[in-house]
């Protein structure tokens, strides 16, 4: 079964929890689905419906290393960067 967004399918609460990494790097557990995705080794965040990422998740691996966030900049934190693709204003920055 995959798991989307970061979803831990708890079945014990009753309730879905989504791990989501906090701005010092930590995951933790949130009622609420993380809004941008980010790749664990090449530091790299964006859109969760970002073209590339979409790409490399079809091709498989991707998803080992895929993290999620609650907003932008909590990745910051984090020590990610903005995807060249969907995030190109930010990028350049």
């Amino acid at each position: 079964m995959s798991v989307a967004a970061g979803e831990d399918a708890s079945a014990d609460a009753g309730e879905k929890t989504y791990t989501l990494l906090g701005a010092d790097g930590q995951p933790y557990q949130s009622p609420a689905k993380g809004r941008w995705g980010g790749h664990r080794r090449t530091k790299v965040y964006g859109r969760l419906d970002c073209p590339s990422a979409l790409r490399a998740i079809e091709r498989g691996g991707y998803t080992r290393h895929r993290v999620f966030f609650k907003d932008q900049e909590t990745a910051i934190a984090a020590g990610y960067r903005p995807c060249a693709i969907c995030c190109k204003d930010r990028y350049r920055d």
